[in-house]
């Protein structure tokens, strides 16, 4: 799979977005999928895996793991009859996402050995509620500073998990560990995000019996053995709001092609409040705007879906600079998810932060300086706001963008955007080692 780029992304703003563009598979979709591919002895053929830094870390995991993983006419992932049941530590840490490989690698292998995932630091995304839930399916569990181990030399059985709050990983995690456990296991006030679901559609074609899936109560009835198969991983529609949020801001003539709409409502709805022509039917979203246009400020609060996808917030408080007038983004899923705002006030953004709050006053003239970019989403903020101010912006930590974005500087160009990548001229604290692959 493809390397992760390095060094910065250098956009000059002024130029609006006009063209079609089809929607890269889910990354948040693709990585319990794979995970899920340890379940069977099997080959199973995934397509539309997106080519991000993510999906190429999580491929160097299962291969670590003793499964076959190559691109031919899709992603295919052949797992051997004895896979390892550890996880190497200098690549489980620099994924957070790897830790939905604890139910998988359980259920096969009987113990798991992981160590304490790494990823953005977004705030607290604490593991216990995925332990307690293995732990009532039988499992052993210890913690350490580092690392995770677990142990159900006797297999698991079905039980009931009762989450505190929806957590996605977590629900993922209970869902690949009961689908050959023995029994039937519930679990109540799951999360219903798209990936979730499209992890049981997987699960079910492979020969699982899950039930529920994008409602709060899933049931799984686990089988003795699951199948391979072919599954078409679906669109993200992350990506489709984060290019739908820039042409908003930049201006342009933009139609997503394979778009997922029904995922879409809340950010579609913010964007015709806000003055946005937005068309759409079963798959396919137009967004037009005239810079010339006024955008009205519209208050936005990010919640568990079907609620605004809190990874759609930074793009969004992006878009927001250029409304006229006041409003407020409420970010009540994650107590670190601002860390875009110093960057955007930088570029001459009129933004403050109080608690969860952050407060917007616009339209901000934003003009072109050095930023970093701390995460994903924060990433795809600070290109939004470069293609709307004036002169060159140069971002560095481009990295953090190619973890989830596939390609996101040649789609921005295909579409008349000036975006380039350069060197890294300046050492970045905390860059060393951090998604390189041979």
């Amino acid at each position: 799979m493809d390397a992760v780029a390095d060094g910065v992304l250098k956009v000059s703003g002024g130029a609006g977005l006009t063209g079609s563009l089809t929607v890269s598979g889910s990354k948040n979709a693709s990585l319990p999928v794979m995970a899920a591919a340890l379940l069977t002895r099997s080959r199973v053929r995934l397509h539309n895996v997106p080519q991000v830094a993510d999906t190429a870390l999580m491929a160097e995991i299962l291969t670590a793991l003793g499964v076959v993983v190559e691109r031919e006419g899709g992603l295919i992932c052949l797992a051997a009859e004895s896979v390892s049941g550890s996880v190497p530590e200098h690549l489980g840490r620099r994924m957070r996402a790897s830790i939905v490989l604890l139910g998988a690698v359980l259920t096969r292998t009987g113990e798991a050995r992981l160590p304490k995932p790494g990823g953005d630091q977004i705030g607290t995304r604490r593991v216990e509620q995925h332990i307690r839930g293995l732990r009532a399916m039988g499992a052993n569990i210890q913690e350490s500073d580092s690392e995770i181990t677990a142990r159900a030399p006797l297999g698991l059985h079905g039980a009931r998990v009762i989450f505190d709050l929806p957590t996605v990983t977590g629900t993922e995690n209970i869902m690949l560990a009961a689908a050959l456990a023995e029994g039937r296991t519930e679990i109540f006030n799951a999360a219903r995000e798209p990936h979730v679901q499209d992890l049981a559609l997987f699960l079910n074609a492979m020969g699982a019996q899950v039930r529920g899936a994008g409602t709060d109560e899933i049931v799984i009835d686990g089988v003795a053995e699951m199948h391979g198969c072919e599954h078409r991983v679906i669109p993200d529609y992350l990506e489709a709001g984060t290019y739908a949020l820039a042409v908003a801001a930049a201006g342009g003539d933009l139609v997503l092609l394979d778009a997922p709409v029904r995922d879409l409502t809340q950010l579609l709805s913010k964007l015709d409040e806000a003055g946005v022509t937005v068309e759409s039917d079963s798959s396919r979203i137009r967004i037009q705007h005239r810079r010339t246009s006024p955008l009205l400020p519209v208050d936005m609060s990010t919640f568990v879906h079907p609620g605004f996808p809190t990874d759609l917030q930074a793009p969004y408080l992006a878009l927001m600079t250029q409304a006229a007038g006041a409003c407020v983004i409420s970010e009540y899923l994650f107590e670190n998810r601002f860390q875009h705002v110093p960057e955007l006030v930088r570029m001459g953004a009129a933004i403050s932060v109080s608690g969860r709050d952050a407060y917007v006053r616009g339209p901000s003239s934003l003009v072109g300086c050095e930023v970093d970019a701390p995460d994903i989403r924060s990433g795809a903020a600070l290109i939004i706001a470069a293609l709307c101010a004036r002169g060159e912006t140069v971002i560095h930590r481009a990295w953090h963008v190619d973890r989830g974005y596939e390609d996101m500087a040649g789609k921005l160009a295909g579409l008349g955007a000036v975006i380039a990548r350069g060197p890294e001229t300046r050492p970045l604290p905390g860059l060393e080692g951090a998604f390189t692959y041979e």
